[in-house]
């Protein structure tokens, strides 16, 4: 399959390890030029050394939650590859457990971990996408965006970029750039919260997966940036000329916890034939007239 992304310039914030390392790694492998970039060099130059082509990976050490680390991936990008395409605003963190524990400061830190970031990026790069002609923007939010579960303070920064994500798609349609959200479930990664968790409670995180997730396990990295899949994430199908027209879709991958109604999936099995495995998430594949 032919996913467009030869030629094209992607920037990938938080892509040291985990998702952003994963969805940077499999654009490089699809023929983009990719700018990875994370706060700390070492994972960031493992990252990038083991992205194999045809695409060319590029490393920028920068703390996108300010302006001037920001700026610095978007020159990066324009220095080393003339231009950029797409942005994946996947830097994020958490932050309080509960309701008692969210005072200002952890609401401030929580939100410059994850919104300041995708608007000082998304604002950076407006103009070099402008002169481009139009892009992508992607946002990578959470399920806990979408509904309960997580702690207050990041669902509510992964639904103010959800939000976000719409409003800019809105006001920025006029430039051929679109804007979408994505919202990964439960991932589980080397480095990342769910194996912490997984590591200092293994019980307790056997039972809330048998609990939580109707498929029976943590979504994967490969899973989240899966290229052809039209309810996993990842802007390769964005990237294409035959897209103009999808925009301010806000996706979830979440292996089917949550948020799928009945009616759903019901349809989307209807539409599909048996699987040999069953699939990351329920919303993998879309039967025509549902929304993926």
């Amino acid at each position: 399959m032919d996913l467009g992304l030869v030629g094209k310039v992607a920037l990938v914030t938080g892509s040291s390890r985990g998702i952003g390392r994963g969805i940077a790694t499999r654009l490089v492998a699809e023929g983009a030029d990719v700018v990875f970039c994370a706060r700390g060099s070492e994972a960031l130059d493992e990252a990038v050394a083991a992205a194999n082509g045809p695409g060319r990976a590029h490393g920028v050490v920068a703390d996108v939650a300010t302006e001037e680390g920001a700026a610095a991936v978007v020159d990066g990008a324009v220095s080393v590859f003339g231009g950029l395409d797409i942005v994946v605003n996947n830097v994020g963190g958490s932050g309080a457990s509960t309701f008692d524990g969210l005072d200002t400061e952890d609401l401030d830190a929580v939100l410059r971990k994850n919104v300041v970031p995708s608007v000082l990026v998304s604002r950076a790069a407006l103009p070099v996408l402008r002169a481009r002609g139009g892009g992508v923007i992607t946002m990578v939010a959470s399920i806990f965006g979408r509904e309960l579960g997580g702690g207050p303070g990041y669902n509510l920064a992964k639904a103010a970029e959800i939000s976000l994500a719409k409003t800019m798609a809105r006001d920025l349609a006029k430039d051929s750039i679109r804007v979408f959200s994505v919202s990964p479930g439960s991932v589980l990664f080397p480095g990342g919260s769910w194996e912490r968790r997984q590591r200092e409670d293994p019980e307790g995180i056997t039972a809330f997966v048998q609990r939580e997730i109707p498929w029976g396990r943590f979504g994967t990295v490969a899973e989240i940036a899966a290229a052809g899949k039209p309810a996993i994430f990842i802007p390769f199908p964005f990237a294409a000329d035959d897209h103009q027209t999808r925009n301010a879709q806000a996706l979830a991958s979440n292996g089917a916890a949550m948020v799928i109604a009945e009616k759903d999936l019901s349809a989307i099995s209807a539409s599909l034939p048996p699987p040999t495995s069953p699939p990351a998430s329920a919303r993998e594949y879309c039967a025509p007239g549902i929304p993926c």
